[in-house]
């Protein structure tokens, strides 16, 4: 059989941050007929490969965001939807290739309404949804031996606690009503806006999740506090599909939980080298997770009163 030449990039294009997911080789940007368009390449597994790349509903399956766009899923949805993209597939992987969205710096209250009108969203049941995603990343944060580091901290016993208590906030989550999420809305992955819906990228984290559970994430990265954010989001959800209550307590779960395994992630990355882990709380790898996870602290002694 010929040998397949392997993908490359052409000279040309311009490398953009976001390349380094488990499956994405990289992303560039580009034109195409004078139009500005940004590239996405996904590396298929190969053996040897974890197996939860090749598993629909694991939060690391390495083609969902093929699927999302092949599909069309969320071309037509409310609150969030997807740039107008193209997918081509090869032996070794996926390029995915699709428009330049602009900067439209949307307000962290229009974020918010516009998450809680996408867990409005009639996605169905497509077998590539993510489910689960908060127990994914911590069992992904379990492989790498829990929060050691924060153990070091001042927030130590309350992360240990929490730690230990994880499945039992899970099946809290698992318990709450379950609705479309994004599954990672960042400022940067909802970068546009058309009309009243926000124009989002990287839909790899597309599933069904706890109400309020994209709120929470949102919350860490927000210039806004959580109340007003609140509010927008219920603002935007459907009356019918939670409550307050609910979609307070599913953002609080991911919010702290994912806050502390950010930070730890920091943390852990600057632990090793000379001085006090407290000496490094300032370094620009570090600070924005910290401060971040104070924002947290709330949330945080609701949580342990439960």
């Amino acid at each position: 059989m010929p040998s397949v030449s392997p993908w490359q990039p052409e000279p040309d294009w311009v490398a953009l941050p976001g390349g380094s997911g488990t499956s994405t080789v990289g992303v560039w940007r580009t034109a195409h007929g004078g139009r500005p368009v940004v590239v996405k390449r996904l590396a298929a597994p190969e053996p040897g490969d974890p197996a939860v790349l090749s598993d629909p509903a694991q939060v690391g399956y390495w083609r969902r965001e093929a699927d999302v766009l092949l599909t069309g899923l969320t071309t037509a949805t409310p609150g969030l939807r997807a740039a107008q993209a193209s997918v081509e597939e090869d032996a070794t992987g996926i390029t995915i290739t699709r428009d330049w969205v602009e900067e439209s710096a949307s307000s962290g209250l229009f974020l918010a309404l516009s998450l809680g009108r996408f867990a409005g969203a009639g996605l169905g049941r497509p077998r590539f949804l993510a489910t689960h995603l908060m127990a994914d990343r911590l069992k992904r944060v379990a492989r790498r031996g829990g929060w050691p580091t924060l153990a070091r901290t001042t927030v130590a016993d309350v992360a240990d606690h929490l730690w230990s208590h994880r499945e039992s906030m899970l099946a809290r989550l698992d318990a709450l009503p379950q609705v479309p999420q994004h599954g990672d809305p960042t400022d940067h992955n909802l970068p546009g806006r058309d009309g009243d819906d926000v124009v989002a990228i990287d839909w790899g984290t597309l599933g069904l999740g706890p109400a309020g559970g994209d709120l929470g994430y949102l919350s860490l990265s927000s210039r806004e506090e959580f109340e007003p954010l609140l509010d927008a989001y219920l603002l935007g959800l459907p009356d019918e599909l939670a409550d307050r209550d609910e979609v307070v307590l599913g953002a609080r779960i991911v919010a702290v939980y994912t806050a502390l395994s950010r930070a730890e992630w920091a943390l852990a990355r600057v632990a090793g080298g000379e001085g006090a882990l407290a000496s490094k709380y300032r370094h620009p790898a570090v600070a924005p997770h910290l401060r971040a996870l104070q924002r947290t602290f709330g949330h945080m002694e609701a949580l342990l009163a439960l």
